[in-house]
């Protein structure tokens, strides 16, 4: 038994549809993955290869808490997400084999403190602090991958207080699933509990205190979380 010298921090996990929970070992997140966002954002989705950015598990928020207003922020921006979750990792995955490697879907918030990241951008530091904070990952309840016959296409919607700010459909991620996982083993070698925020689509927008984000994408399921 180890010697600890103090209490290790408990394991983040998300709830399974069904029973259960997912352990989470990482959170990685690809940036700029669906055309009309990456076009939103000043970028050429035609140029460019998928990079990504992680999140601390413990960033995770799961069963529907409320989000805290982060601090050092005055503009907090909403990205809804298809998360894919690895059960079979491995390096340098086929393309052709991805699939196989995925436990569970579900649905997801890459909560980002847009003024925090704008200004790292232009000076050309890490974004960790714009992407990386305290609750920062909202996410739904996990739906297992055999449940889930197409990954590829299907709606990926998200709501602020009733109305729509972001819709689009999976068919429109630049890198697919398989290609982003495929990619992403050649750079990590994938395990068991990684997650992967796989992009989101254009919308993207400020919220307030108060207002509450419902997001859902079609046969994995809903997210939900109000700002306070």
């Amino acid at each position: 038994m180890t010697d600890y010298v103090f209490a290790p921090p408990s394991v983040a996990a998300v709830p399974v549809a069904g029973g259960g929970s997912f352990p989470v070992r990482r959170v990685f997140c690809v940036g700029r993955n669906y055309a009309a966002h990456a076009r939103e954002m000043g970028s050429d989705p035609d140029r460019e290869l998928p990079f990504f950015f992680c999140k601390p598990a413990d960033a995770l928020l799961t069963d529907g808490q409320d989000m805290p207003y982060p601090p050092m922020s005055k503009d907090l921006h909403h990205e809804m997400e298809l998360v894919v979750a690895i059960g079979k990792g491995g390096a340098n995955i086929a393309e052709a084999d991805a699939l196989s490697h995925v436990w569970g879907y579900a649905a997801g918030l890459d909560m980002t403190r847009r003024d925090l990241q704008n200004a790292a951008k232009k000076e050309g530091k890490p974004w960790d602090m714009g992407k990386g904070f305290d609750h920062s990952a909202p996410i739904g309840t996990m739906i297992r991958a055999a449940d889930l016959p197409d990954p590829t296409k299907g709606l990926i919607e998200l709501k602020v207080n009733g109305t729509v700010r972001q819709t689009s459909d999976l068919s429109m991620l630049i890198w697919s699933v398989a290609e982003t996982i495929a990619y992403l083993s050649k750079l990590v070698t994938l395990a068991p509990g990684d997650l992967i925020y796989s992009g989101t689509p254009e919308g993207v927008a400020a919220v307030q205190r108060g207002d509450v984000l419902e997001g859902v994408v079609a046969g994995v399921g809903t997210v939900r979380t109000k700002i306070v």
